[in-house]
C-alpha cells in the first residue's frame, strides 16, 4: 500500500516536473522572438489598398473575409455558362484595387491574395489560369515588372492539352 501511494507521489512529480519545464521553454522561446523581432508564427496579412479606385470595397470587410470566393464562383458562372458579365465582383476588379503599387499583382511576399491566403493556410489557385497583374496603364511609377510568382502560367494538363498529338500536324 505504501509503495502504491509513493509510485503515485513520484509520478505526480515528475510529471509536475516535465510541464513546469515545458511551459519555461516555451516562455523563454516567446521572450527571444519578441527580443530578435522574429516569431515562428505566420506573419499577419498585407492589406493594400489602392484608394485611387474607390474609398471601400463591394461588400463590407468581414463578408469579403468569410465569403469572397463564393462571390467570384458566383461571378464566374453567370459570365461563362449564361454570358452575363458584370464587374462588381469580377477578379480583374479586384486586382485593380488590391495590386501592390510597385508591382502591379496580388501576389508575392506582400501581396493582397498571397499573403492572406497564406496567413489562412488556405490554397491560391485563381492564378493558375487568371493573371495576378494589373492593367500596365494603372500601375503607378511606370513598374510594369512582377515577381515571379506573379507571372500568369499554364499548368502541365493546359499545356498538354494545347500541344499537337504525336503524329498529328498542328
Amino acid at each position: 500500500m505504501r509503495t502504491v501511494n509513493l509510485l503515485r507521489i513520484l509520478t505526480s512529480l515528475v510529471l509536475a516536473t516535465g510541464l513546469a519545464l515545458a511551459s519555461f521553454s516555451s516562455l523563454a522561446h516567446e521572450k527571444e522572438a519578441h527580443a530578435t523581432g522574429k516569431s515562428g508564427r505566420v506573419p499577419m496579412p498585407v492589406l493594400n489598398i489602392n484608394t485611387d479606385k474607390g474609398d471601400k470595397c463591394v461588400q463590407p470587410e468581414d463578408i469579403m473575409r468569410r465569403d469572397h470566393m463564393k462571390f467570384i464562383l458566383h461571378q464566374r458562372d453567370k459570365t461563362m455558362h449564361e454570358g452575363i458579365r458584370t464587374t462588381q465582383y469580377s477578379l480583374k476588379n479586384c486586382i485593380d484595387c488590391h495590386a501592390d503599387v510597385k508591382t502591379g499583382s496580388v501576389l508575392g511576399k506582400d501581396g493582397f491574395c498571397e499573403s492572406c491566403h497564406r496567413y489562412a493556410a488556405v490554397q491560391l489557385d485563381c492564378f493558375e489560369c487568371h493573371s495576378a497583374l494589373r492593367d500596365a496603364s494603372v500601375l503607378k511609377n511606370g513598374a510594369a515588372t512582377a515577381p515571379p510568382s506573379a507571372v500568369r502560367a499554364l499548368n502541365v494538363s493546359q499545356k498538354k492539352a494545347s500541344e499537337p498529338a504525336k503524329g498529328m500536324k498542328p
